[in-house]
Formats: C-alpha cells, sequence, structure tokens
C-alpha cells in the first residue's frame, strides 16, 4: 500500500532523521485504525507504577492482567501501547510484531508526598530493542526542582535512542514547586512545555490539555498585548500545537483521569477542530469495562477521522 500523503508529510518534518527512526515513526502512524490519517490514538498504561495498581485497576479488575492491555490497544485498532518494563515484558513475546510498541524509560511513585517530583529511570534503549519497541518514552516535569536533571537524561537517552533507529516520545508534564496547581495546565505553561519537549529532540510530544489560565505574569503581557487566541479549548489546542515548531511536531494530548464520557468526548472533539494530533488515553480506557473501552475508543477514533 502506498504511504499516504499525510504520513509522508509529517516524515519530511524529521529530516536529521536516520530511515530507521523514520520507519519506527512511519509504523506507528500506518497502523491501527487511524493508521494514514495522520491521527494517533495510543494506550498508555504506566499508571500502576505511577498511582498504584489498586488505584488505577480496582475499577476494572481485569486489568491488572498486563496481557488485557495488549489485547485492549490490538481491538481498539490503537495505533500504539505504551508501558513499562515489567508489562511490555509480560506480552512481548505473545504480541510480537501485532502492535507497535513503546517502552517508558522512567517513571515515578506516589508513595511519598513531594513538592518537586522526580522520575527514576526504570529501563534502557537496550530493553527497548530487545522487546521489539518502536520508540522510547520518557517523563519530564517542567516546573520541578529537578527538572534540568531530566532534560540533560532525555538528551542523552534521545541520542542513543535515534543511533539505532527508535523514535522518541516525551510526556511533558508541568508539575513542581514552581508552578501554583492551576498553572500545571495554564495555557502559557503547556505551550512552554510543548517546546521544551520539543526543543529536547522528541518526535511525539504528550502534554495535558490547557485552560485559558496564565500563569506566568511576563507571558500574560504578551498574550494580552498580541491578542493570541485562548478563549475556547480549540483555540488553546491550536496554540499549543504552534509552540511545537508551528505544527512541525506531532503534539498529542493526555486523556487524564477517568471523566464522564460526554465531557471527555466534548475535548477530543476541541482537540480535533484544533489540529492537535490525537490522544494518548489510559485511565478513560482500562478503568471502563472492556465493553465500554471499546465503544469510547471507537468513537474517539471515529471523530479524529472525521466520521
Amino acid at each position: 500500500m502506498d504511504r499516504s500523503h499525510r504520513v509522508t508529510e509529517i516524515l519530511s518534518w524529521y529530516g536529521a532523521d536516520s530511515p530507521g527512526t523514520l520507519a519506527n515513526l512511519a509504523r506507528m502512524l500506518e497502523h491501527g485504525k487511524l493508521g494514514g490519517t495522520g491521527k494517533m490514538l495510543i494506550l498508555p498504561v504506566d499508571q500502576g507504577f505511577e498511582h498504584g495498581p489498586a488505584r488505577s485497576f480496582g475499577p476494572n479488575p481485569p486489568a491488572y492482567d498486563p496481557l488485557y492491555h495488549f489485547e485492549l490497544a490490538l481491538a481498539a485498532g490503537c495505533n500504539a501501547y505504551a508501558a513499562p518494563l515489567g508489562f511490555l515484558e509480560a506480552g512481548a513475546r505473545d504480541y510480537a510484531g501485532r502492535i507497535p510498541l513503546i517502552l517508558k524509560l522512567n517513571d515515578h511513585d506516589l508513595l511519598a508526598d513531594e513538592d518537586d517530583p522526580e522520575q527514576a529511570i526504570t529501563g534502557s534503549v537496550a530493553d527497548a530493542l530487545r522487546l521489539g519497541a518502536c520508540a522510547v518514552g520518557f517523563t519530564i516535569y517542567p516546573g520541578s526542582a529537578h527538572r534540568n536533571a531530566m532534560y540533560g537524561q532525555i538528551r542523552a537517552i534521545a541520542e542513543e535512542a535515534k543511533s539505532v533507529g527508535l523514535a522518541v516520545v516525551i510526556w511533558s508534564y508541568a508539575r513542581g514547586s514552581a508552578l501554583s496547581k492551576a498553572g500545571e495546565t495554564a495555557i502559557d505553561v503547556i505551550g512552554y512545555a510543548a517546546q521544551i519537549a520539543a526543543q529536547l529532540g522528541a518526535h511525539i510530544i504528550k502534554v495535558k490539555l490547557p485552560t485559558a489560565h496564565i500563569e506566568q505574569p511576563a507571558a500574560k503581557k504578551v498574550y494580552e498585548a498580541t491578542g493570541i487566541p485562548i478563549g475556547t479549548a480549540a483555540e488553546r489546542v491550536r496554540h499549543v500545537v504552534q509552540c511545537a515548531f508551528n505544527g512541525r511536531r506531532i503534539v498529542i494530548f493526555s486523556g487524564g483521569a477517568h471523566a464522564e464520557e460526554a465531557p471527555f468526548l466534548d475535548e477530543i472533539r476541541a482537540i480535533q477542530a484544533g489540529g492537535g494530533f490525537g490522544s494518548i488515553v489510559g485511565r478513560n480506557a482500562f478503568q471502563r469495562s472492556k465493553a465500554d473501552a471499546l465503544s469510547l475508543l471507537g468513537t474517539i477514533t471515529d471523530i479524529y477521522a472525521g466520521v
């Protein structure tokens, strides 16, 4: 099958990358029900480490099983499945070649109350190659006192990953003592987080859906003086994509905590209307029953496909 014009266009934005890296990026863009559209729907299941097993999987007990998530991602027609080392090791052999994998290389637990969170390195580029992954994932916390160390870690990891033909996905989550709680999703902060991830070499950038709040006084002056449109969710999505090299980097948006279906789908429509590249939906999928999750993910797919 010929590669779609849209996928060819997206790959052209990554001119410094090797054929191997571009091939792995194309594997994700061309896989699943949204394959070839330039849109992405990824299932991430790092929440067992990030939030704890009961909080993550208790609402839907079959989700304690790592293989459940491989099956869910396949049945939903996702572009890729992202998880930490243990979950991928549990199913990578049985599902080898059936769905693109993203190995999450760092993780953070909630066993301690921290004003400035920091991630631990929990996997390697060698692990990603061994498991047949097409990309590595990494979280940074713009706003944390530890942010500079995380920036240095991902710079080195991205260099190694690209040298062996893997794509790089950065979870750019604004968090830490430098920010208010509202600031974690402020439009200026989310746009800044997207820019930082792009500058660190990400092929795919994952951020939260921003609000209209502006955290930084210096930024607020510019937003007001220049009239940057941020009044609607779609306008804010468009601005965040603009912040990622004027749309020349793939920006996808986090699904967040479990939410009611109607408002959640309104957010998906806003991402589509604002030119976002898609979503990475975890708890809103696997905390529902499999039937309900497949129904929701199917609707999301239809929205991004323009149905």
